[in-house]
């Protein structure tokens, strides 16, 4: 059994988490893993790929949500991203963020905020 599926979730995918983003708000929303105060936050950010003004292109977009996904299953989140998405009743606004707080399996919060 892999660390994710022990600490209750199967690991979230690219295609996944795209699924949940674009179910929820019709749209694909940039993400952000932020450190504030010893704490580790995903934040949805107000803009999103289908914008002209988005910064990223499809496939460097990609490659960031790999990169998130891929550290938010080593912190064994997964399960916790993948409920929060599928329930919040807010949604990212120009200037203000979503923000999920999240709650990392006893000692991951050491190996990730060093």
């Amino acid at each position: 059994m892999s660390e994710c599926e022990a600490a209750g979730g199967a690991p979230l995918s690219v295609e996944e988490l795209l699924s949940l983003l674009r179910g929820r708000w019709q749209a694909s929303y940039d993400l952000q893993l932020v450190r504030r105060q010893g704490r580790l936050y995903l934040h949805v950010m107000w803009g999103h790929l289908e914008q002209q003004s988005f910064p990223l292109t499809a496939e460097a977009y990609g490659e960031k949500l790999a990169a998130i996904v891929a550290s938010l299953n080593g912190l064994g989140v997964a399960a916790q991203v993948r409920q929060w998405l599928a329930t919040t009743r807010d949604r990212p606004r120009l200037g203000k963020a979503l923000s999920l707080p999240l709650q990392l399996p006893e000692g991951r919060a050491s190996e990730f905020l060093l």
